[in-house]
């Protein structure tokens, strides 16, 4: 055991009281000689938050002081919480004043002011800054006669940057800038200074928006040079050796199924019916580590991002094209390394048996999912001739699927199907039209059997013993739960049987019920979020959603990378590379993996929603003024929240109703006006109109369309003509 694991299983131990350093130096029995480098390790392990120094001298371990080690989390009215490094330790609580010039994500100690009760959170003050995590910052450039200051896009920073003059490097007033920060806030007033560091453009310049959620998200655009050259250097084709040490599947009937506009296509599928009547199901995925080499600057480039990034206009690669597109997409009638799985699957769904292997495969068709749909829903006659050879396979697809989905509902997995939108844009970057995505049988099928696959490769992996990175969702604290069950009371619902804790079949049971009703889409949201985030970790804990206990990300390892570490792994273990090193290293190594991809991951669907949202207001700017027919979504105290068919969502602010005074009641769900007793309910429809616009936030504003008085208007009008 290392000196930092037994410093802090010392200190950890409850018979423990802070000590001096002289006091551990004895207690551990240090010798002169090593005096220096026991220093040096209580030093690294106060900065890293592992233990913390007090106004006397001694050391301890923060939760012993009544403090907590985590990121700060700011919302944008000021108030923040910090998240524990502590699985098990609650979230505390830091109003606006407390922040002591500590900023959005930041690494931080705060000490507990007032602790948790039945009634409310544990509240708290920052203490401690132990790494700044916003080293750059995007927002909007004003100038002033002797300095100019940066207003963030990111909401969550309170504070704007302080530019003195001379540090704007040529930036206007409205420009959108990147600034890099040299002075960190300190106290409770104090802003950060900074430098302008790159101007992106004027707002309304064209790609500037996308631009600068890009470059907020610190997505990069370019590979380093030495990354570029690296994957310029590969060989098309498959070589004469590969071949020889691989299961050759080239002759099996393998297709991809993707959408039209997919470029990186890293899964195959093949499937046949055996006289037993099970099926065997082949999922085939690109080999990347094959030209993804660990260490290679192309390794180390992809860990950095984490995954690709696919935002309205662009795509940003976790790999560089050659190898994205090219070398490692399994294109048609193209010979391919995979990584091949086979699975026998009974008609429970039940996997009797699975293979894995390395392969080199040709994929047979490029199918689509709007092709694949048409043919199993709509019989396209003119589709059913064009792959006439494959409609039996198509057929049976269709069949395992469903016995799939079976198996996993009568389990307990919990499926929210939340319409997406499809945007369009013209040459020029601008939203022309916006769809609601379907989610047909197509996009079904190759979704089950992917997740019977993961399901195999992480209980094979995680009964093998061998060090693996899984796809892990906790289970949601009761308490979140609770107030759930609370709120849905109000709708007719219950969850049942959750006094000491909640199983996913009890949440399946409420999504089941709340299907086609009016508040279906209120109710799934509000049930998403008082569920955990699903995340990376070298700790198989299972996957509540899914109600699995073994769960991995092994199918796309072109684009997410825990997905090429485990490719890594199972090719290690099956050509028995995995040494006593290589197990220590993995051990050590894998948490890291887990936590920057989760990180990254979280970063690249931020930018994702962000684009969206963007998008979104962009075209409804266009229609000021303009009529449209929406479903009344969610109801709050400051407003009513309506969506459009098209997935546009807009809010009717309570003081833009002039008719009456309107009041919230969270209890009967409805907001109800005063003196008429109007009331508005979810799931009803209204007919709004497009007010205001704001672009860059993302936000749509509508006024109420009252029908029945402009008819009124309308009748009396005629009448008094009539006269």
């Amino acid at each position: 055991m290392k000196i930092k694991e037994k410093l802090l299983d010392y200190m950890e131990r409850s018979a423990y009281k802070p000590m001096l350093k002289k006091e551990l130096m004895q207690a551990f029995n240090i010798e002169k000689s090593q005096q220096k480098e026991f220093s040096q390790a209580l030093n690294d392990m106060e900065k890293e938050g592992l233990i913390i120094q007090t106004k006397t001298n001694r050391y301890a371990v923060p939760e012993r002081l009544d403090l907590v080690v985590g990121r700060l989390q700011v919302f944008p009215k000021g108030f923040g919480f910090l998240i524990s490094e502590k699985k098990d330790s609650d979230d505390l609580f830091i109003p606006p004043g407390a922040m002591n010039g500590a900023m959005n994500n930041d690494k931080v100690i705060g000490r507990i002011e007032s602790p948790k009760t039945e009634t409310s959170r544990a509240e708290g003050e920052i203490i401690r800054i132990i790494k700044r995590s916003n080293a750059e910052i995007v927002g909007t450039y004003e100038s002033s006669k002797n300095f100019g200051f940066v207003i963030p896009d990111d909401k969550r920073i309170q504070q704007d940057i302080f530019i003195p003059k001379g540090s704007e490097n040529g930036a206007s007033t409205r420009q959108k800038v990147v600034c890099k920060i040299v002075k960190w806030p300190e106290g409770r007033r104090k802003s950060p200074e900074g430098e302008v560091s790159e101007i992106l453009g004027y707002q309304e310049d064209k790609g500037v928006d996308i631009l600068s959620i890009i470059k907020q998200h610190q997505l990069p655009l370019e590979f380093p040079k030495k990354v570029e050259n690296e994957a310029e250097n590969f060989k098309q084709g498959v070589s004469e050796n590969e071949l020889k040490r691989r299961k050759d599947l080239r002759g099996t009937t393998i297709v991809t199924i993707d959408g039209a506009d997919a470029k990186d296509l890293d899964d195959g599928v093949s499937l046949e019916k055996l006289d037993n009547g099970n099926y065997k199901l082949g999922v085939h995925i690109a080999d990347v580590t094959h030209y993804v080499r660990e260490g290679s600057p192309l390794d180390e480039e992809a860990l950095e991002r984490g995954t690709s990034v696919y935002l309205i206009d662009r795509v940003i690669p976790m790999l560089p094209e050659k190898l994205s597109n090219n070398l490692c997409s399994l294109n048609p009638n193209t010979d391919k390394l995979a990584v091949s799985v086979f699975m026998e699957i009974d008609f429970k769904g039940k996997v009797k048996n699975e293979e894995i292997f390395e392969s080199v495969i040709n994929s047979k068709e490029r199918l689509i999912y709007e092709d694949v749909s048409d043919v199993l829903e709509n019989e396209d006659q003119e589709l059913m001739k064009k792959y006439e050879d494959y409609i039996e396979m198509f057929k049976e697809m269709k069949e395992l699927s469903e016995i799939l989905r079976k198996k996993r509902m009568d389990r307990g997995a919990i499926d929210f199907d939340f319409p997406e939108a499809r945007i369009i844009l013209d040459d020029e970057g601008n939203p022309v039209d916006i769809q609601e995505e379907e989610r047909r049988i197509a996009n079904r099928i190759i979704e089950e059997f992917m997740l019977v696959c993961n399901e195999t490769i992480a209980e094979r992996y995680h009964w093998l013993e061998i060090p693996f990175l899984y796809r892990v969702h906790e289970e949601p604290d009761l308490e979140e739960i609770q107030e759930f069950n609370r709120f849905i009371y109000n709708f007719g619902y219950q969850i049942k049987g959750i006094q000491n804790e909640v199983h996913p079949k009890a949440l399946q049971e409420i999504n089941e019920k709340v299907k086609g009703k009016k508040e279906e889409k209120m109710l799934n949201t509000l049930m998403l979020r008082s569920l955990q985030k699903a995340e990376y970790s070298a700790d198989n804990i299972g996957h509540f959603g899914l109600a699995s206990e073994y769960y991995s990300h092994f199918t796309s390892p072109i684009r997410r990378y825990p997905d090429l570490m485990i490719h890594r792994i199972i090719k290690w273990h099956l050509n028995n590379e995995l040494s006593k090193n290589v197990l220590k290293k993995l051990e050590k190594n894998l948490p890291k993996v887990a936590d920057q991809s989760s990180t990254r991951e979280r970063e690249a669907m931020a930018a994702e929603r962000e684009t969206v949202d963007l998008k979104k207001a962009e075209y409804m700017s266009n229609k000021i003024g303009e009529e449209f027919e929406g479903v009344i979504t969610s109801l709050t105290s400051f407003g009513i929240f309506v969506e459009l068919p098209n997935t546009i969502e807009g809010l009717i602010r309570l003081s833009s109703l002039t008719d009456d005074y309107y009041h919230y009641d969270r209890e009967k769900q409805q907001i109800l006006g005063e003196r008429t007793n109007r009331q508005f309910r979810i799931g009803e429809s209204v007919v709004v109109k497009v007010e205001k616009v704001n672009v860059m936030e993302g936000e749509v504003n509508f006024s109420l369309v009252n029908r029945e008085t402009e008819d009124s208007d309308q009748d009396n009008s005629e009448k008094i003509s009539e006269k």
